[in-house]
């Protein structure tokens, strides 16, 4: 009995330490924060009823790393997920991924904000590498292969603007 308690215990710290730490974030401090990256920066937006961008985040996470680009996951779910349903959900998803969810819920605010030409759809994904000028929104859901290709655009060097 003794033992199968401190197994218990054992598990739940461990369990604990792993958690997903999902932070809830306004759209100026997400603006700021993209605003104020280094380097190459993916944010995408996702929600846990969207089936594409649930299909999509496994292969981001997996390229993100490979290319040593920071990924952030914003998630748009209604307040009531946030935050243990996301969690859970996260975690049941294996996704590694730094996860925000966005407190906002007028679109026409914050959707312009990322990106004048944003319907609100999801999957949507901005790609900003600060260093070079790159800037690149799309919406909907992104191919594994469009994925490599807008990563390898975003590492460039610097963005010639005429």
């Amino acid at each position: 009995m003794k033992k199968t308690a401190i197994v218990i215990l054992m598990l739940c710290i461990f369990d604990a330490a792993f958690a997903q730490k999902i932070k809830k974030i306004r759209i100026t401090q997400l603006a700021d924060y993209i605003q104020q990256s280094k380097g190459p920066l993916i944010v995408t937006f996702w929600a846990t009823f969207c089936t594409p961008c649930c299909k999509e985040i496994p292969y981001f996470q997996t390229q993100a790393a490979k290319d040593t680009v920071e990924l952030l996951l914003v998630s748009l779910d209604l307040p009531d997920y946030y935050p243990t349903k996301l969690d859970n959900f996260a975690t049941k998803q294996k996704f590694t991924a730094p996860i925000a969810w966005l407190n906002e819920t007028n679109a026409d605010v914050f959707c312009p904000l990322i990106d004048k030409k944003w319907s609100g759809a999801i999957p949507a994904s901005l790609f900003v590498n600060n260093a070079t000028g790159y800037r690149k929104f799309v919406e909907g859901q992104v191919t594994e292969g469009k994925l490599k290709l807008v990563i390898g655009d975003m590492k460039k060097e610097k963005v010639i603007k005429n």
